[in-house]
């Protein structure tokens, strides 16, 4: 790998050829041998499977995530659930105004700072936490992973999107 060292900041720089060569230990890498690509790849499939099951529920992925937060802890507050999820609260918003237009969830702002909005469930969005539990049983036999290489690749991603935060601009 040639690239060279970023002075401000010490880490190493690399062009594309040092990438592909990183990656496949040639300059004529295929895209599977990015790691990005996997990545990338491994995300469709999961959202493939998971719409299956999704489906029906009424809910998509991004939904079914708010929910599960929520089953776990009724009445988080906007910013919470947006922390929990790695999401904007701008783009968190609509996704919790849709599924109180489902009749799954209400939001109320705080009495204390009324600033900020705490959302609930409904009874019809608790007696969806039934038939939802399912779903992670159902994925998990699709991955066909054991215990422990899902609790390895769990910790590899977690390791890889702090690392990739953390070298992010700005």
């Amino acid at each position: 790998m040639k690239g060279h060292v970023d002075e401000t900041s010490d880490r190493p720089v690399l062009t594309p050829a040092d990438h592909a060569d990183a990656t496949s230990g040639a300059g004529d890498a295929g895209l599977d041998d990015f790691l990005c690509f996997a990545v990338y790849s491994a995300n469709h499939a999961f959202n493939r499977a998971y719409q299956r099951l999704l489906d029906a529920l009424g809910l998509t992925y991004p939904q079914y995530l708010v929910m599960w937060s929520l089953w776990r802890a009724d009445g988080q507050n906007v910013g919470e659930l947006a922390g929990h999820l790695d999401l904007e609260s701008s783009t968190l918003t609509p996704l919790i105004k849709r599924l109180e237009a489902m009749g799954l969830v209400s939001r109320r702002r705080s009495i204390e700072d009324g600033r900020q909005v705490h959302v609930y469930l409904t009874g019809e969005g608790q007696a969806l936490e039934v038939k939802a539990a399912a779903v992670p049983v159902a994925i998990a036999a699709a991955t066909g992973l054991d215990r422990p290489a899902v609790e390895r690749l769990r910790a590899d991603m977690a390791r890889l999107r702090r690392t990739l935060k953390a070298a992010r601009p700005g």
